[in-house]
């Protein structure tokens, strides 16, 4: 389990290189964004949460949370791996203990759920072996992505980890799924014609083009890094173009994306970004400062990087797309979220 902490600031801005975007907050915006903080010590609606980040644990939060008012779970917690989150520590348990913890969270959470309610699942593929069956007693599983990192750790006696899986699940057999609004827009290397017309592809100013159904397995993501706006400090980040994928897919304007153990903040970002409903718990109080920094940005500027025109693209394409398609154009660095 994790333990609460107070905000502490380890981030300095004055020493890093001159191309690190990576968003931190002063010691004086962590005073000023920790005012924005929801507690909940009573039961409340689903009025009283919109839009909010609520600080504390999710175990004990959630007795006071209503019921059936979530379309969109992002269920992203801890792995079972020690890892330090900004002082709040989650050590490995053996595969019981955690199978426990997660059956608890799943078992919270199902009657906050819509009937119609999606479920998305984030784990690493040791931890995925364990709460499968856990997702399988209470929801329907559809699918398991596997999304590339793109990077990870070498390894001399061991093949290099670099994907992770997200377990897709509704709550009926009765769910939202809207795969136009997630389809990959790639670049047609031999273009098939038939009597002289394209077959499934377009011509455009600076190549042809093919939307293209989503698998199961994204390739198209790249993990935030040091030199990206939309990059923390945070340990283990997804991109908001990950996010963007489950948002668009599963849930429509205006519904209501819940994530309990919300972290950075990626998930609320994208629901805001999106035109969603939403609502995120995290334990970690300058996580929630982060968080809320990033949800003011995004009202500024509501780019995603890699999606753009209603489709997502191929990991960095667009940016060369962009380039060769608007010479002269001046690049605004406020954009510079909307290239891989």
């Amino acid at each position: 389990m994790l333990l609460s902490s107070p905000i502490i600031s380890r981030n300095s801005m004055s020493d890093r290189a001159p191309r690190n975007r990576t968003m931190t907050c002063t010691p004086e915006e962590l005073r000023e964004l920790s005012e924005a903080i929801f507690r909940v010590e009573r039961a409340v609606d689903r009025q009283d949460i919109y839009c909010k980040l609520i600080g504390g644990d999710f175990f004990e939060i959630a007795a006071h949370l209503p019921t059936q008012f979530i379309d969109l779970l992002i269920l992203d917690p801890p792995y079972n791996l020690t890892k330090n989150y900004n002082g709040n520590h989650f050590k490995k348990l053996d595969k019981d203990s955690y199978t426990s913890w997660f059956r608890k969270a799943v078992e919270l959470l199902a009657p906050m759920l819509k009937p119609s309610g999606t479920i998305y699942v984030c784990s690493e593929w040791r931890t995925s072996t364990l709460i499968l069956p856990v997702l399988e007693e209470h929801f329907f599983v559809r699918n398991r992505i596997t999304w590339e990192r793109e990077k990870g750790r070498g390894a001399k006696r061991n093949w290099k980890n670099n994907t992770e899986d997200i377990w897709f699940c509704t709550n009926s057999e009765n769910y939202y799924f809207n795969v136009d609004a997630v389809k990959l827009k790639r670049k047609v290397l031999a273009p098939y014609r038939v009597k002289g017309e394209p077959k499934d592809w377009k011509q455009e100013n600076d190549g042809n083009y093919r939307l293209t159904h989503p698998s199961n397995i994204w390739t198209d993501l790249t993990v935030p890094f040091w030199s990206m706006p939309e990059n923390t400090p945070h340990p283990a980040q997804k991109p908001e173009k990950l996010f963007a994928k489950m948002v668009l897919a599963s849930s429509k304007e205006n519904d209501f994306v819940f994530d309990p153990f919300l972290g950075s903040g990626t998930s609320a970002v994208v629901a805001e970004k999106l035109g969603r409903q939403w609502c995120g718990i995290d334990i970690n109080s300058e996580y929630l400062c982060w968080a809320r920094k990033r949800i003011l940005a995004a009202r500024r500027d509501p780019t995603i990087q890699g999606y753009d025109e209603g489709v997502f693209w191929e990991r960095n394409s667009f940016a060369q797309q962009r380039k060769t398609s608007q010479v002269g154009r001046q690049e605004d660095t406020s954009q510079g979220a909307l290239f891989e």
